[in-house]
């Protein structure tokens, strides 16, 4: 552990700029992120390194999604293929949300058409001993990767990021995806104290991955609780809150800026903000004039064209992201984006023509 290191879920006594790269401090999406006057509306799209690009899948042949991701070439080549081709304002690294838990040594896989599977659910306290805190080391290829992509990226900016402990907690206690998360709410209903201590367990994983990240070169993160819908506000306040700003706070002395997204959201995009975010996602139901009532002062704002309007043809893409742009025009920063991720089935080109569309209406 260095020097810098602090205890878990405690903010850095120092304030140290892991930015070092000038083109990178001044680029687009960080000016945006800080909420600083930009040369355009900087894009960038979750999953846009993916299923959707024919060169991710020819590079991905035989090899499996976890495999993958512990690949510091391969991880570079994938996490690269949309600048290259879409020519966005920033890259987030090639991940998966449970890459954490594999690295201290959950049995789950990745099973292709399910998702992320667990062998052996958390479900009673002595499976907590079976979450350990994460160590640098144990994600040595994270810090190998991000070193190598900092220095392809040029003035590109990186975004590292981690699942919330809500959403790992819920693959945890389901033992997998889940349209109903019955196991993990009877848990959060039943055993608010069992509850509570596996989201702080999960808390101090999440903001030891993102330390490994921003060390080795990140300049943001975003914290993923894609699952953060399924709550009720008052649930999300009293249950998942407190790990979810546990995780911002340890963050925060880095001083890069922090995102928080959930799809679902709209009526949670208040306590998000409360969080700890620098950044608030917002998905598609939610215009972004709306959003930011919601959220309040002080955030930059991320989103939220529906991703499905990429299928509807050239015009209607250009329309839906017009009326993005319209409802975001008076935010102090705006960065455009999906609402959700990139679909598999996307045309690569129509998010080429999305970027470039939303770079020349937002030329300034």
């Amino acid at each position: 552990m260095s020097a810098n290191t602090s205890p878990k879920g405690q903010t850095p006594t120092t304030t140290p700029d892991p930015v070092k790269n000038d083109a990178v401090r001044e680029s687009a999406f960080l000016k945006a992120c800080r909420r600083e006057p930009v040369p355009h509306t900087p894009v960038w799209f979750m999953r846009q390194a993916g299923r959707s690009l024919p060169e991710y899948r020819k590079v991905r042949e035989g090899i499996g999604m976890l495999d993958s991701c512990m690949r510091p070439e391969l991880v570079t080549e994938i996490t690269l293929q949309p600048v290259r081709r879409h020519h966005v304002d920033a890259a987030i690294y090639f991940s998966d949300i449970v890459v954490p838990l594999k690295a201290i040594g959950i049995d789950l896989d990745i099973k292709p058409g399910i998702g992320p599977v667990v062998e052996q659910p958390v479900r009673t306290r002595a499976d907590l001993a079976r979450l350990r805190d994460l160590t640098p080391e144990d994600v040595s290829y994270v810090t190998e990767a991000i070193g190598m992509l900092t220095r392809e990226l040029g003035s590109t900016p990186l975004i590292g990021f981690a699942g919330a402990p809500f959403t790992l907690a819920s693959y945890l206690v389901e033992g997998g995806p889940s349209r109903t998360y019955e196991n993990a709410k009877a848990m959060m209903y039943g055993d608010p104290e069992l509850w509570a201590d596996l989201l702080d367990r999960l808390a101090d994983i999440t903001a030891a991955f993102l330390d490994v990240q921003i060390r080795a070169g990140a300049s943001a993160v975003q914290l993923f609780d894609s699952w953060a819908g399924a709550l009720a506000p008052s649930d999300y306040r009293r249950s998942v809150l407190p790990a979810s700003a546990k995780v911002f706070r340890a963050v925060a002395g880095h001083g890069v800026p922090r995102i928080h997204f959930g799809v679902g959201t709209g009526e949670l995009l208040g306590l998000m903000g409360e969080a700890g975010a620098d950044i608030v996602g917002v998905d598609w139901r939610v215009p972004m004039d709306e959003a930011a009532r919601r959220v309040g002062p002080g955030k930059a704002l991320q989103g939220n064209l529906d991703p499905t309007v990429l299928f509807a043809g050239r015009e209607a893409v250009e329309t839906k992201a017009r009326e993005v742009l319209d409802t975001a025009a008076g935010l102090e920063g705006h960065i455009f984006n999906l609402g959700h991720g990139v679909m598999p089935s996307t045309d690569p080109d129509a998010l080429t023509r999305l970027v470039e569309y939303v770079h020349t209406q937002t030329a300034r």
